[in-house]
Formats: structure tokens, C-alpha cells, sequence
């Protein structure tokens, strides 16, 4: 795949048009209703005694295919939030590092061990009570 300058891949049309469906598809058969619709639908193929093999078989490339496409929604939801987190944090290290009370070197927190974040949490939390009873 060729890429943009901003390190994200360009997507085909054909891509797209995948992702779009996905997205009708799963969000369609994530309604109720659609889920009382398939119910009523092997209600009604069992009372018309039509063949099970064939409803078995149905049923399996439905659910193929639906678990397919809800992964790809999935997929392509998480890599907007990952985008978004991104750029969150890079606004709070912005101001983090033009706040005076602020302690520069919790810029980039996010990218360490989980042990020293919990460290600076408890330190911030401390200052913060600290900060609350001197005003007291």
C-alpha cells in the first residue's frame, strides 16, 4: 500500500467501500430487531419443515461473515481512539511543559512502566492534598 506523508496508509476504494459496508452490516444486525427477525426466521423454517442442513449451513456463513465484519468495525474503531489518545497526550505534554507549576518530566507518562506511573500518581495525589490543607 502506498503511503501519505503522515504515515498513514491510503486506503483503496475497494477498502473503503469494505469498511462502509462492515459498518452497515454490523451496525444493522446489532439492532433488536434484526436479531427477533432471525429468530422468527428459523421459527418459521422449522414450522414449514424445510430442510435443516440447508438452515445450518445458511446460518454458518451469516455468522462467518457477521463475526468478520463486526472485527473489522472493531479494528477500524480502535485505530481512530488510538489516533485520538494520541493526540491527546500530546496536548496535555503541550501543556505540561508551558505550565510554570507543572513538572516537565510528566511529559510523556503514558510511554513508561506502569510501576512509575502508579508512583507519580501517588506523588500528584500527595501535592494535591498537601495543596488542599495548606489552603485550608
Amino acid at each position: 500500500m502506498a503511503t501519505s506523508g503522515s504515515e498513514t496508509p491510503e486506503r483503496s476504494a475497494v477498502y473503503k467501500l469494505g469498511c462502509r459496508l462492515s459498518e452497515w452490516v454490523s451496525d444493522f444486525a446489532a439492532h433488536p430487531y434484526v436479531q427477533l427477525g432471525f429468530i422468527a426466521f428459523c421459527v418459521t423454517w422449522f414450522a414449514l419443515d424445510w430442510s435443516e442442513n440447508l438452515l445450518t449451513a445458511a446460518l454458518s456463513i451469516i455468522a462467518i461473515t457477521l463475526t468478520q465484519m463486526v472485527l473489522n468495525r472493531q479494528k477500524e474503531r480502535e485505530a481512530e481512539d488510538r489516533r485520538r489518545d494520541i493526540a491527546l497526550h500530546a496536548k496535555l505534554d503541550e501543556l505540561l511543559i508551558a505550565s510554570k507549576r507543572a513538572r516537565s518530566e510528566l511529559a510523556g507518562l503514558e510511554e513508561r512502566e506502569e510501576s512509575e506511573i502508579a508512583e507519580q500518581r501517588r506523588i500528584i495525589e500527595d501535592r494535591a492534598r498537601q495543596d488542599c490543607a495548606e489552603r485550608a
